[in-house]
């Protein structure tokens, strides 16, 4: 059973402890941990610098009658689901696809969220990179924290939930898109919506040597890479194959949508 003092170690041996870090997490592998997910979350905020979570809402999200072409969407085809949508507000929890240690950090009195109605972060110590977000940059604060020398921190994830590898692709000039959601009394559009993440596993090969891993017990990790390295290794790659890092899913709109831009043979 895994402790406070234990995780702090293990944190620690990433030596970031001056480093902002954008963090993705799960629990699950750790088994029982005293304290849960408190725990896990008051032992990063010790080892690192500042920390940033995603606290992405996507229950705030509605689908138009028609809209854009070329946007990797099926217009009208979730009015039920826009039924049930709900207007983003500072205290609507993150989506459970996050996680609980990012909404254990959204409900600690120091820290900052941000108001983007879907891809919101939530930080502490982190303000500066934070009010980079805009609805046309959603993913700023990514970029902010890696002129900080950020790092990225995966806890028992891989790299189809990294958010950093998203930055990189818009870096990259992969197509954007645009999605909508509930805030106050109005639908808002928003702008550089990342794609499908299913296939960004695909990294690992070009990132292998320059990422940190500290293994912890039989099935549970810690792995650590440079935000800085993941957005060149994610040009390098789109340089070398502009279908990279896409999924495999015949049905992946978003992914489709890309090869469309660049065709095979």
């Amino acid at each position: 059973m895994l402790d406070y003092h234990e995780l702090k170690s293990y944190f620690e041996a990433l030596n970031l402890t001056d480093k902002p870090v954008i963090a993705h997490a799960s629990l699950k592998p750790f088994g029982y941990i005293e304290g849960g997910a408190d725990t896990v979350l008051r032992a990063m905020l010790e080892s690192f610098k500042s920390l940033v979570m995603p606290t992405f809402t996507y229950k705030t999200m509605v689908t138009p009658e028609v809209g854009p072409p070329n946007n990797g969407i099926t217009y009208g085809a979730e009015k039920d689901a826009n039924k049930m949508a709900v207007s983003f507000r500072h205290d609507l929890p993150a989506d459970p696809m996050m996680g609980i240690v990012p909404e254990a950090l959204r409900n600690q009195p120091a820290v900052t969220r941000t108001k983007h109605p879907i891809l919101s972060f939530a930080g502490f110590n982190a303000e500066a990179a934070l009010e980079t977000q805009t609805l046309f940059d959603p993913l700023a604060p990514i970029a902010a924290l890696a002129d900080q020398d950020g790092w990225v921190v995966l806890v028992n994830v891989d790299h189809s939930v990294n958010t950093s590898i998203h930055y990189g692709e818009k870096l990259a000039g992969r197509k954007q898109f645009i999605r909508w959601a509930l805030a106050g009394d109005r639908v808002v559009e928003c702008h550089n919506y990342p794609g499908d993440s299913t296939g960004f596993n695909a990294i690992e090969e070009t990132i292998k040597y320059d990422a940190f891993r500290v293994p912890i017990g039989r099935t549970a990790f810690i792995q650590a890479v440079s935000i800085r390295v993941i957005f060149a290794a994610v040009q390098e790659l789109l340089i070398r194959n502009p279908l990279a890092l896409l999924c495999q899913r015949d049905t992946c709109e978003m992914c489709n949508e890309i090869r469309g831009i660049h065709p095979v043979g």
